[in-house]
């Protein structure tokens, strides 16, 4: 029984045997899918280069100081944390319903979840703006009782949610998916309770995915412009986060804006690769 176990497998005998690819050519192939790849390499990198080429490094520094800087930088990070937050809290359960539940009207939810992703962000504000505006299907009742969400900076949060939710919550039910449903079952053999086997088995299975759900929402929300300039306006020091003074900045202060991009760029570059480095890893 061990031999059989441990001895290597025959060959299967389904025809003459394909020569292998002498090393000219695979590194001729190479070559030319090298050379069809770089149009499209050069495309995406060379907008990058121009704008880090446009801003000297102590011009940079120089503006690190401004105020209006630092108040867009600490909006923009505060809200994108509470945002990615909100999304563990909220998304999860969704997320976990998703990945293993079947019902009748999963795939409509499905859609509804995914469709922030490609619905346009100016009508991504307006319907949050009529949802909880001050004269929205909520809001007029939220401010009956002196409560406003609009143009504050709540409003930036629940504009980064709408829009950058999807992407934990997509991560988040492939992780939970590729949990093997026997694992679970022998915890729960174990004596573990429902809490006990998602705690102890399926987050720790699915944490690369979680992971890679929240770095992607908090990236996304730092960036996120459209839904919000709408639903919370562009006060600066109150909801002015990085990408509205950027637009601003480009019409009065290009230093500004250019100084703003450059850190934008530089977050979501090294986000990206921290989740790349973490998933190699494990």
């Amino acid at each position: 029984m061990t031999e059989l176990i441990f001895s290597r497998p025959r060959k299967r005998e389904t025809g003459p045997a394909v020569e292998p690819m002498d090393e000219p050519s695979r590194r001729g192939r190479l070559d030319w899918i090298w050379l069809m790849s770089l149009p499209m390499l050069a495309f995406l990198l060379l907008p990058l280069v121009a704008l880090f080429l446009r801003i000297t490094p102590q011009q940079l520094i120089a503006n690190l100081t401004s105020p209006q800087v630092l108040q867009a930088i600490t909006i923009s990070l505060r809200t994108s944390l509470f945002t990615a937050a909100a999304a563990v809290v909220f998304g999860t359960p969704l997320a976990y319903l998703l990945a293993r539940r079947q019902f009748r009207l999963k795939k409509l939810v499905e859609t509804l979840v995914d469709l922030p992703i490609v619905l346009p962000p100016a009508v991504a504000g307006v319907a949050l703006l009529m949802a909880f505006g001050r004269r929205g299907v909520l809001g007029s009742t939220l401010d009956a009782w002196g409560v406003q969400i609009a143009f504050t900076a709540l409003a930036v949060v629940l504009a980064q949610l709408f829009i950058a939710t999807p992407l934990y919550i997509r991560a988040a039910a492939l992780g939970f998916a590729a949990v093997e449903p026997e694992l679970e079952q022998a915890a729960g053999l174990d004596g573990a309770g429902a809490w006990g086997i998602f705690r102890l088995v399926t987050l720790p299975l699915s944490r690369n995915a979680l992971f890679t759900g929240v770095m992607m929402t908090f990236a996304r929300a730092l960036g996120e412009f459209g839904a919000t300039i709408i639903f919370a306006g562009n006060f600066p020091g109150r909801t002015q986060t990085m990408p509205m003074a950027i637009y601003l900045g480009f019409e009065l202060d290009l230093e500004m804006a250019l100084t703003l991009s450059v850190i934008l760029i530089g977050l979501s570059f090294l986000i990206l690769l921290l989740i790349k480095v973490i998933i190699q890893r494990d």
